[in-house]
C-alpha cells in the first residue's frame, strides 16, 4: 500500500511528465502528434479569437479568422525554425489576416461595438469573455463610455495602426515582436503605435 509520500510523489511525477514544454508541443506537433496539436490550440485559441474581434468588431468574421489562422498553422507548421517565438510567429497569421480583412472593409461601413437588438442594446464584445473584477455601477458606466470611445477611435485608425496597437496594449507584445509580427522594423512599429496612441489620447482627452 502506497505511503502518503509515495501517492504525493507520484503525482508530482505524473504532473511533470503531463507539463510538456511549448517547445516540446511544437515539435511532436511537427511530428505528426494530433494531441500536441491540440494543445497548442487550446494555450492560444482565446487570444486569437479576442485578437480578430477586437480589430473586426464581427463575430462572424473574427471566427473565420480564427479558423483560417489554425488552419495555416497547422498546413504550415512543419516550417516553423523557432527562429522567433511561437506567439510571434502565430500573431503575424493573424495580423496579416486581419490587415487583409479591414483593407477589403475600408469601402464599407465598419460595425459597431454596440448594436440594436429587439431586447434592446446588446455589446458584441461579450460574446468574447474576459476575466474582470466587479466594480460599482458609477465605474462601470463611466467604463462603458470610455470603452464606447476606445472604439469609436480605433474604428478611425489606419489597419496598420489598430493592429500595432492591439498586439502592443491588448496581447503585451513588445515592439521588437510587433515588427516582427508585421514584417517591418522595430523603429516603424513604435512610430505606428506613437501615432496611434497620440490619436487615443487625444480623444480621450475628457476621460483623463
Amino acid at each position: 500500500m502506497d505511503t502518503g509520500a509515495d501517492v504525493i510523489q507520484n503525482i508530482a511525477v505524473r504532473g511533470a511528465s503531463e507539463r510538456s514544454s511549448e517547445a516540446d508541443l511544437i515539435r511532436a506537433a511537427q511530428r505528426g502528434d494530433e494531441g500536441a496539436f491540440e494543445q497548442l490550440v487550446r494555450s492560444y485559441d482565446h487570444n486569437v479569437l479576442r485578437m480578430a474581434f477586437n480589430l473586426l468588431h464581427s463575430e462572424e468574421d473574427a471566427r473565420d479568422i480564427y479558423q483560417e489562422v489554425f488552419l495555416r498553422v497547422y498546413k504550415n507548421l512543419s516550417k516553423f525554425r523557432f527562429e522567433c517565438s511561437f506567439n510571434t510567429w502565430l500573431y503575424r497569421i493573424v495580423a496579416n489576416l486581419c490587415l487583409d480583412q479591414l483593407r477589403k472593409r475600408k469601402v464599407r461601413r465598419e460595425e459597431a461595438s454596440i448594436v440594436e437588438t429587439g431586447a434592446g442594446q446588446v455589446d458584441r464584445l461579450e460574446f468574447v469573455p474576459e476575466q474582470r473584477a466587479e466594480v460599482d455601477p458609477q465605474r462601470q458606466l463611466l467604463s462603458s463610455e470610455v470603452n464606447a470611445r476606445v472604439q469609436e477611435v480605433l474604428s478611425q485608425l489606419t489597419p496598420r495602426e489598430r493592429v500595432v496597437f492591439e498586439l502592443r496594449h491588448y496581447q503585451g507584445m513588445r515592439l521588437r515582436a510587433i515588427g516582427e509580427s508585421l514584417g517591418v522594423t522595430e523603429e516603424a512599429a513604435k512610430n505606428c503605435l506613437f501615432r496611434a496612441t497620440q490619436k487615443m489620447r487625444t480623444a480621450l482627452g475628457d476621460f483623463q
